[in-house]
C-alpha cells in the first residue's frame, strides 16, 4: 500500500514546473502569478480524492492550463486603466527571467505555439495529452512544437546578431 505525499511536498517539487507553464501560457508575469496560485489552492482541494498511481506534474499542468484560461478571461472582463503602476510583482526565483529576450521570444509565440511549446518543454507533457488539452491530434500539437521552437531559434538567432546577450 503506497501512501501519497504531503501536499508542501508536491508544491515543491511541481512548484517551478507549473510556474514556468503558467509564465509560457500567460506571458505577463502578475497573470503567472495569479495562475500559480490558484492551481495549488484547486489541487489541495481535490489532492486527497487523486489516485495513487496518477501522474501528479500532468495533473498540475492540466489544472495550471484551465486556470491560465480563467486568468485571461477575468483579466478581459476586469481590465481598470489605472493612473499610477502598483510595484512590480515578487518572482518565484531569483533570475529576472521576465526581462530576457528568451521570454519576450516566447511571448511573441501565436497562443496555439506558445501553449504547445510550454506544456511539452516545459510542461513535459506528450503530444497526445497536449492535443487533448488544446483540441485537435497529436500530429497537429507535434507541429505546432516545431514551428515553435523554429520561431523561437530565428528569434534568439536575430538578438545574438543584434549584439544582445541571451
Amino acid at each position: 500500500m503506497t501512501t501519497k505525499q504531503p501536499f508542501e511536498t508536491l508544491v515543491t517539487q511541481h512548484g517551478p514546473v507549473v510556474w514556468r507553464v503558467c509564465r509560457a501560457v500567460l506571458s505577463i508575469p502578475a497573470d503567472a502569478e495569479d495562475a500559480w496560485s490558484e492551481t495549488f489552492v484547486a489541487a489541495m482541494r481535490a489532492y486527497p480524492g487523486l489516485p495513487d498511481t496518477a501522474n501528479v506534474q500532468a495533473w498540475l499542468v492540466t489544472i495550471a492550463h484551465r486556470k491560465a484560461v480563467d486568468v485571461v478571461r477575468a483579466r478581459a472582463r476586469a481590465a481598470v486603466p489605472v493612473a499610477v503602476l502598483p510595484e512590480p510583482p515578487a518572482h518565484r526565483d531569483a533570475t529576472p527571467e521576465h526581462d530576457s529576450p528568451v521570454w519576450a521570444a516566447v511571448a511573441a509565440l501565436p497562443p496555439r505555439q506558445r501553449h504547445v511549446v510550454a506544456y511539452r518543454y516545459l510542461g513535459g507533457l506528450p503530444y497526445r495529452q497536449i492535443a487533448e488539452l488544446l483540441g485537435g491530434t497529436p500530429e497537429a500539437a507535434r507541429r505546432a512544437a516545431a514551428d515553435g521552437l523554429a520561431a523561437l531559434r530565428r528569434a534568439l538567432t536575430t538578438t545574438d546578431l543584434e549584439g544582445e546577450d541571451r
